[in-house]
């Protein structure tokens, strides 16, 4: 599913964002990858995305060989997976409905399709009743709900959730959290990246700690709390 072998980036300014990172997630797991500002984990999603390309070393994600992919494939690499971001990226002057929509329809997704999977999904997230609001109407929580929706209406068998939660309150994050893992039940890889080090501690799932660009701690969420706490 994902597989760092031996990878280093680092930027034109010299910056070594990731140094020598082995690395490896397999199909259906949850993941949360925690670590300080700086540490590195925004250029392990840039990898993961392939924005970046690695300095040195090895990517492979969802059977693509990040490396070798022809610019021309990078689209349809992007479309096996799902993302959410912490700032929402909702389109203001579309309903709920359409946004979920937008990213079937781009994909070229007959409207037949569109009909049945939009509302599936957002009975899914919980917004059913919402499909004809504007983000505007929408709580912070109900926005993330929305692009979670959007991120998963293309059925990706990888969800990267990059800081979900950072633009809403602890109770509405542990209700996203508590979503994606019931999403991750189904059989969708989830890596979540996270401050939110009270959620790690509530669910017991892997967690890599990234620091300085190194793997430093790579475990259960027990043992991460050990290791966190010294």
């Amino acid at each position: 599913m994902i597989e760092f072998s031996n990878v280093t980036k680092v930027y034109k300014n010299g910056t070594e964002a990731l140094k020598d990172v082995n690395l490896k997630i397999d199909k259906g797991e949850f993941v949360f990858v925690v670590g300080p500002s700086g540490a590195g984990k925004s250029t392990f999603i840039k990898l993961l995305l392939r924005e970046e390309t690695p300095s040195k070393g090895h990517i492979e994600v969802n059977g693509y060989d990040l490396n070798k992919i022809k610019r021309r494939h990078i689209p349809q690499f992007r479309r096996s997976l799902g993302v959410v971001f912490q700032d929402f990226r909702l389109i203001p002057k579309m309903t709920v409905y359409d946004n979920v929509a937008f990213a079937l329809r781009v994909t070229n997704v007959t409207n037949r399709s569109i009909r049945q999977r939009v509302p599936y999904i957002l009975n899914l997230v919980g917004l059913a009743h919402k499909a004809r609001s504007y983000p505007e109407q929408l709580s912070g929580g109900e926005q993330q709900r929305v692009a979670l929706a959007r991120a998963l209406v293309n059925n990706p068998s990888l969800l990267i959730a990059d800081e979900p939660t950072g633009n809403v309150d602890p109770e509405m994050s542990l209700e996203i959290v508590e979503l994606l893992n019931e999403i991750n039940k189904y059989g969708t890889t989830i890596v979540m990246v996270t401050h939110a080090h009270d959620l790690v501690h509530k669910f017991d799932r892997r967690v890599i700690t990234i620091n300085h660009g190194n793997i430093v701690a790579d475990g259960n969420g027990a043992e991460w709390g050990v290791f966190h706490e010294r």
